[in-house]
C-alpha cells in the first residue's frame, strides 16, 4: 500500500509523453513536422535568432526543413512560399526569397522549373530580385534557366513599373540591377523598355533641360534633373510634379521639411510608416500640423492599409519606435506627436483585416518566461517573442466579447490590462513582468481549480516548456474532464522552432504561426467549429 500511495499517473515535464521529443530547455514538447516548421520560417524568419539559437544555427535548421520539404513535395513547397508571399501574410519577404533559392538549386528538374518560374510573383521589387541573386549565388552558379528567369522579370512587367523599381532598388547585398542585366542579357524589339534598360546601364548623361517626350521615360529624365537642382524649393517642385520617391532624392535634402511635404503627397503606405520618426525629426510632422491629419487619417483607412499590404508587425515596429523618441541605432532623437501615436495604435488591429467574433469564452495566455525574452520576431530590434505575444493577443482581446487574459512563467502572472489599452501600453505592462523557468500547463490548471468555464484556451509560446510538474495537453484532457468541456487549445508558436506543446494526434489542439497575417481567422474559425473533432475525454 505505500509503494500505492507514492505512484502516480502524472508525467511532469521533463519526462516525455509518447511522441514527444526533448526541447531546448531540457523538458519534452511534441515536435512539429516540417510543413510547420517551413510555414514558421516563412512568417516569424531566423534573423537575430532565438533565446536557444544564435542566428546561424536557427537558419541553418530551418534550412534543413526547407530541403527536407523540397525533397518530399517540391511543388508543394513552391506554392506555401507563394502562397505566404503573395498574400503579405509575412513581415518580410527575405525567408521566402531564400526558400526559392534553395528550391532555384535542387536536382529535381520540375522543382526548379517551378521556383524561377514563381520568381515574379515572390521578388516583386527590385531589392528583392536583388536579395534573391544573393541568396542564389551562395547556393549555385548562374545557369540558362537563371539568367532566362531573371531576364523574364525585366522584360514582363509593365514598362511604368520598370521604371519604378529601376529608381528606387539600384543595389542590395553587394548587387545592382546593372549586374544582373549584364549575367542576364535581355533581348527586346521595344524601344521603350530598351530606353529603361539603357539608362539603368549607362544613366543619361547628356540629359536636357526639356522633359522627355516619353511620358513613360518622363520619370527618369526627372531622376537626372533633380541632381542638378540648386535650391531645395526646386526639388520639391520636381517631386509633386513627376512623383519621385524618396531614393531618388540627393542626400543633401533629405532634412528639409518642404523636401518631405513633397514625397509625402503621394508616398506609399509602408514608405509613409517607415518614415515617420523622420518626418518628425525634420519639423514636417508636428502636433496640429497639416501633415500630421493627413498621416493620421491615411492611418486609419482600413482598407487603404490591407490594400498596401502592410503588415503588422511594420505596425508595431514602427510604434515601439516612433514612441520611443530615438532610434535603435544611430543617434537621432524626435519628440513623439500624441495623435500618430494613436493613430498607429489603432492601424495595427486594422492591419489584420476585419475578424469576426466566435461567440466562446477564450483564456488568452501570454508566457512571459525567460526564452520568451530573447531573440526577436522577424529581425526586428526589441521584438522579442513576448513582446510579440503582448500585441498578437490583442487581436483575439478586442474581437471577442468574452476574453480573459494572463501570463505565466514557472507561475501565473496577474496581467491588468484590458483589450481597450493602447498596444504601447500593454508592451509596457508585458515588458515590466518577472519570469522565470516555463510551464505551459498553468493556464489549464487554474482554470479548472478556479472552475472557470473556458472554450478556447490561446497560449503564446516558444513552447520550450519544462518547468511543471504535468504537461500541458493532459492538463487539457484533466480539464475537459473535470468540467465536462470539450475545450480547444490554440498554440501560437512565436519562434521558428520545431517544438509544440499541442498533441498532433487531438482534433481539439491546433498550431499556428504568430503574426500570419491568415492567423486570426484560422483561430477563430477553429474556435468557432463544433465539438465533434475534438478527443473525448
Amino acid at each position: 500500500m505505500t509503494y500505492l500511495r507514492k505512484t502516480t499517473a502524472t508525467t511532469p515535464q521533463s519526462a516525455p509523453l509518447p511522441d514527444q521529443v526533448r526541447n531546448s530547455a531540457g523538458g519534452y514538447s511534441y515536435p512539429v513536422d516540417d510543413w510547420v516548421r517551413l510555414g514558421r520560417f516563412l512568417v516569424l524568419g531566423s534573423e537575430l535568432g532565438s533565446y536557444y539559437a544564435t542566428e546561424r544555427a536557427l537558419t541553418l535548421e530551418n534550412a534543413h526543413a526547407v530541403a527536407r520539404c523540397l525533397a518530399e513535395d517540391g511543388a508543394r513547397t513552391v506554392a506555401e512560399i507563394v502562397a505566404i508571399s503573395v498574400a503579405g501574410r509575412a513581415p518580410k519577404n527575405d525567408p521566402a526569397l531564400f526558400a526559392l533559392a534553395m528550391a532555384a538549386t535542387v536536382e529535381a528538374g520540375e522543382t526548379r522549373r517551378a521556383a524561377l518560374t514563381a520568381l515574379p510573383q515572390v521578388a516583386r521589387t527590385g531589392t528583392h530580385l536583388l536579395h534573391f541573386a544573393g541568396y542564389v549565388q551562395s547556393l549555385r552558379g548562374w545557369g540558362r534557366g537563371l539568367r532566362r528567369a531573371v531576364g523574364a522579370w525585366f522584360l514582363d512587367q509593365p514598362a511604368e513599373r520598370l521604371v519604378l523599381q529601376s529608381i528606387k532598388y539600384r543595389q542590395r547585398d553587394g548587387w545592382t540591377l546593372r549586374d544582373l542585366l549584364r549575367l542576364a542579357h535581355p533581348q527586346t524589339a521595344d524601344a521603350q523598355r530598351n530606353a529603361v534598360l539603357g539608362w539603368i546601364v549607362r544613366g543619361w548623361p547628356g540629359v536636357g533641360p526639356e522633359p522627355h517626350p516619353d511620358p513613360v521615360l518622363r520619370q527618369l529624365w526627372a531622376v537626372e534633373q533633380l541632381q542638378r537642382m540648386e535650391t531645395a524649393t526646386e526639388a520639391a517642385r520636381l517631386i509633386a510634379a513627376y512623383d519621385l520617391p524618396r531614393e531618388a532624392v540627393p542626400t543633401q535634402y533629405l532634412t528639409n521639411p518642404g523636401i518631405w511635404a513633397a514625397l509625402l503627397e503621394r508616398m506609399p503606405m509602408e514608405a509613409m510608416v517607415r518614415n515617420l520618426s523622420t518626418m518628425t525629426r525634420v519639423g514636417l510632422l508636428s502636433p496640429l500640423s497639416s501633415a500630421t491629419a493627413t498621416v493620421t487619417a491615411r492611418l486609419r483607412d482600413g482598407a487603404a492599409i490591407r490594400r498596401a499590404r502592410l503588415h503588422p508587425i511594420k505596425v508595431l515596429a514602427a510604434t515601439l519606435t516612433y514612441a520611443a523618441g530615438h532610434g535603435q541605432r544611430g543617434t537621432n532623437t524626435w519628440t513623439p506627436v500624441p495623435a500618430i501615436i494613436d493613430a498607429l495604435n489603432g492601424a495595427f488591429e486594422l492591419a489584420f483585416g476585419a475578424v469576426e467574433p466566435a461567440g466562446k469564452c477564450h483564456l488568452l495566455a501570454l508566457d512571459v518566461s525567460g526564452s520568451m525574452g530573447g531573440g526577436t520576431i522577424a529581425g526586428v530590434p526589441g521584438l522579442t517573442p513576448r513582446v510579440g505575444a503582448a500585441a498578437m493577443s490583442l487581436i483575439t482581446a478586442r474581437t471577442e466579447p468574452s476574453v480573459h487574459t494572463m501570463a505565466f512563467s514557472h507561475k501565473l502572472v496577474p496581467l491588468k490590462i484590458t483589450p481597450r489599452q493602447r498596444l504601447d501600453d500593454v508592451l509596457k505592462i508585458t515588458n515590466g513582468l518577472p519570469f522565470g523557468g516555463t510551464d505551459c500547463a498553468l493556464p489549464m490548471l487554474w482554470a479548472a481549480k478556479q472552475k472557470v468555464a473556458v472554450d478556447t484556451f490561446s497560449i503564446y509560446t516558444d513552447s520550450e516548456t519544462w518547468f511543471g510538474s504535468v504537461h500541458p495537453a493532459e492538463a487539457l484532457r484533466r480539464y475537459r474532464t473535470q468540467m465536462g468541456i470539450p475545450a480547444k487549445l490554440i498554440v501560437v508558436g512565436m519562434v521558428a522552432n520545431d517544438f509544440s506543446i499541442a498533441d498532433p494526434h487531438d482534433g481539439g489542439m491546433l498550431d499556428v504561426v504568430g503574426f500570419d497575417t491568415a492567423a486570426p481567422q484560422v483561430m477563430r474559425d477553429f474556435s468557432a467549429a463544433g465539438a465533434e473533432d475534438v478527443t473525448p475525454p
